[in-house]
Parts: C-alpha cells; sequence; structure tokens
C-alpha cells in the first residue's frame, strides 16, 4: 500500500496542544438516563462530540483548551472556530455552546447550559452504534501525541499500543479494521450525520474497512503470519534507508521498471488463477 496507514490516520491530525480538558471533566455523559438518553455528550482531553438520540452530531476538536470564569473552555479550528464550555456542577457536567457572535469576555452570556450525567455503559444499540467510534477518538488523540513532535519509532510504538487488543504486540485485520471503523464513525460525526447516517456510514465502512485492514496487512506482512509486527511497520521507515547503492552499471528509466514490474504483476495474476 503506498499510504502508510500512519499517514492514513494523522492527515487530519491537529497541532499539537500543551493543556488539554481536565480528567474529571472527561469521559461519557447523558441527557436523560443512560439507557435511552435524549443525547450523549463524549469528551476527551481534546474534543467534545454531542451525539442526539435524534438529530446531527456535532464534533468539535479543540485547537486551544484554557479555564474561563470557571468554566473549561475549548475552542475549534476552522473559520467559525466553535467553542464549547464544560464546568464540573457536583457528580454532573453543565455545557454550554455559545453562539459565534458572543465575545470570549462575555462568555457564557445568555447561552443556555444543559445539565448531563455520567454514564459508565449505555444500551446495547448505543454501544453497537457508537462504541468502537468513541474509542477511535482517545485513540486519535494518543497517536497525535506520539507523532506529530515524536520519531517514527515512537509513532509506531504508539500505534501498537493503542490499538493492540488482544496484546500480543501486534496488529491483526480485525484491530487495523477497528480503527479505520471507528475512523469512519468520526468523519460521520465531524460531518454533522443523525443516527442513521452515523449507522450507514459505520455499517458500509465496515466491509470496506475490514477489505482495506486485509490489503495493508497482506502489503505489509513480510514474514506472512497474518499479523503486522512492529518490524514489519516500521521496515524502511524507522530510520532512512542506508545509500549503500553500486558504483556499477548504468542507469536505466523508471519508464521500464515500471514495464517490467506491470508483467511480473501479470504474470503473478495468471498463475494464481490457473
Amino acid at each position: 500500500m503506498r499510504v502508510p496507514l500512519l499517514a492514513l490516520l494523522l492527515m487530519a491530525a491537529a497541532p499539537a496542544m500543551a493543556q488539554g480538558v481536565p480528567e474529571a471533566l472527561r469521559g461519557t455523559w447523558a441527557a436523560g438516563s443512560c439507557t435511552a438518553p435524549e443525547a450523549l455528550l463524549h469528551v476527551t482531553a481534546r474534543a467534545a462530540v454531542r451525539l442526539p438520540a435524534d438529530g446531527a452530531a456535532r464534533l468539535v476538536r479543540f485547537r486551544s483548551v484554557r479555564a474561563l470564569s470557571g468554566w473549561t473552555l475549548g475552542t475549534g479550528s476552522g473559520a467559525e472556530a466553535p467553542r464549547v464550555m464544560l464546568r464540573a456542577d457536583g457528580d454532573a457536567l453543565e455545557l454550554a455552546e455559545p453562539d459565534a457572535k458572543v465575545r470570549d469576555d462575555r462568555l457564557p452570556g445568555a447561552t443556555p447550559v444543559t445539565r448531563w450525567l455520567r454514564c459508565e455503559t449505555g444500551g446495547p444499540m448505543l454501544a453497537l452504534l457508537h462504541g468502537e467510534g468513541l474509542a477511535f477518538l482517545g485513540t486519535l488523540e494518543r497517536l497525535e501525541a506520539a507523532c506529530q513532535p515524536g520519531t517514527m519509532p515512537a509513532c509506531i510504538a504508539g500505534l501498537i499500543s493503542a490499538a493492540d487488543i488482544s496484546g500480543d504486540g501486534k496488529l491483526s485485520v480485525a484491530e487495523i479494521a477497528r480503527l479505520l471503523r471507528g475512523a469512519a464513525w468520526a468523519l460521520a460525526a465531524q460531518e454533522g450525520a443523525a443516527p442513521e447516517g452515523i449507522a450507514a456510514a459505520t455499517g458500509l465502512g465496515g466491509g470496506v474497512a475490514l477489505a482495506a485492514a486485509r490489503l495493508i496487512v497482506s502489503s505489509l506482512d513480510y514474514d506472512g503470519d497474518g499479523v503486522l509486527s512492529v518490524g514489519e511497520l516500521g521496515q524502511d521507515r524507522l530510520v532512512f534507508p542506508p545509500a549503500a547503492g553500486s558504483p556499477d552499471g548504468q542507469p536505466g528509466t523508471i519508464e521500464a521498471l515500471a514495464e517490467g514490474a506491470g508483467l511480473l504483476r501479470s504474470l503473478i495474476e495468471r498463475v494464481a488463477s490457473e
């Protein structure tokens, strides 16, 4: 596969940020009951996503986070720079989503404040619809923290740590497909999809994710054991390859190499089909 898996996961990465949402405010919260909520609110270190039971999702990934008059204010990127305000109220969480016209020094102003209750688990349908996507948001943040300021070894170690469900230190087709399904969920939420749109994106994306995961594994599985190790993920990427080469011979053309590769691929496909 020409585009490395890490690049696929980090294409939309935001700049690294030193301060995040306080841990006490993070987690999954519900308006109403946890099993049949009017809406879910999931807060990570650098994002908040609101998921109404009947309505458009709203995902804001924070470009900056700061304290403001007893609130935690997260500001998203883009021309609109959406803002999300969070504040603890006993065991509950208060949320305000100010209009773009309200100045920071007047927040929250007349912005409605909603109250949310913490949820450790939800109904089965909610878990099926949102579980992997909510997990992906945290995974993406950990990958960004490992990959944006660091080296390729640290980035690959971060990927293995975040995605290795089995704990064997390698990535299987299922583990990679889980990441890709989570990414499909996040894209749908970011685009403001309703629950049925999210279900369609992750349902259709599930088959695509599985096919893509198989392609990724088959293209990097050099020892043929069906899983990707740190060494296989890092092949030719952990450090720059040595500039060894040979002084003998004469330069040919890249076009001729491409033609030769095409002939070899055709031969392999013919043998495989017989």
